[in-house]
């Protein structure tokens, strides 16, 4: 029986001009690059120009008719797994990856994912809310994250600088994200 290697998608959240989430999202990347057990791809949702949901039927029929759509379906579904490197807006998640997610349903099923997440309070509140919408997409979250806040992580709350504490948290995301991915590689067959 032949194995492939488990795929980690790690997913930009953010598509705002300026925005720092490709810079943590570059860091997680780099990083992951030292974890052995997993390829690890950046998927930024700018390439992917996705417009408001505009899809006729529900994404759990799974008819996509918009191309734009077939193409981020193919491509969400080709993963094991996720990290979500996801600001922080008005506490909770950020409009441009919910309208990313929401296009979906079983292409994000049976699936880990694990958060990296920024903003004035680390992000921890934008975390909590994907989680309760990583459960209704039957992912399984994992405990593990980092959050980095603007006043440690960042210089003059635009340059990423992250601290050790969050590249040693970062190890833990890896851990457990490619764990369960493969946990759960029986569910998706």
């Amino acid at each position: 029986m032949e194995t492939t290697m488990t795929r980690i998608a790690i997913v930009v959240g953010s598509t705002r001009p300026n925005r720092v989430g490709r810079s943590v999202a570059d860091w997680v990347h780099d990083n992951a690059q030292q974890h052995e057990g997993a390829d690890f791809e950046l998927v930024d949702l700018a390439d992917y120009d996705l417009p408001l949901l505009d899809e006729p039927m529900p994404p759990a029929m799974g008819q996509y008719q918009n191309d734009h759509t077939k193409a981020w379906a193919e491509k969400i579904a080709s993963y094991d797994g996720f990290i979500f490197v996801t600001p922080e807006y008005n506490h909770s998640v950020p409009g441009a990856l919910k309208n990313a997610v929401d296009y979906l349903y079983a292409e994000w099923n049976n699936k880990a994912i694990g958060f990296v997440s920024y903003g004035s309070a680390g992000g921890t509140r934008a975390v909590e809310a994907w989680r309760l919408i990583a459960a209704e997409l039957q992912m399984a979250d994992v405990r593990a994250q980092v959050f980095l806040t603007f006043g440690d992580d960042f210089e003059d709350m635009s340059t990423f600088a992250p601290t050790d504490g969050a590249t040693g948290a970062l190890g833990d995301v890896f851990g457990q994200v490619v764990a369960w991915a493969e946990a759960l590689k029986t569910l998706r067959a």
